[in-house]
């Protein structure tokens, strides 16, 4: 008797550790996006979580997503959007 109670602890305690564990992992490509202050940080963090439930390739796409930063929008073509928009404004006045 006092055995089986032994083991179904030790079970018990192998359940938390290895749900634990899943927990750990499935938060590392989100966490490095937040901490790496990821425009996309929220989206690479559910890539992450539904990759690790189907089965591990989603998330090893947002582990490297996590690492790629956008690229900075170029200063020529910010120039020319705000040239646009006030030739828009100015059209519709």
């Amino acid at each position: 008797m006092i055995l089986e109670i032994f083991a179904l602890i030790v079970l018990g305690v192998l359940c938390a550790a290895a749900i634990w564990l899943i927990v750990l992992i499935g938060n590392i490509p989100g966490n490095i996006a937040r901490t790496a202050e990821h425009p996309q940080a929220e989206a690479i963090s559910i890539l992450a979580w539904v990759g690790l439930l189907t089965g591990g390739i989603g998330w090893g796409l947002a582990l490297v997503w996590a690492k790629i930063k956008p690229a900075a929008p170029n200063a020529e073509l910010l120039q020319r959007v705000a040239a646009l928009e006030e030739k828009l404004k100015e059209a519709e006045a």
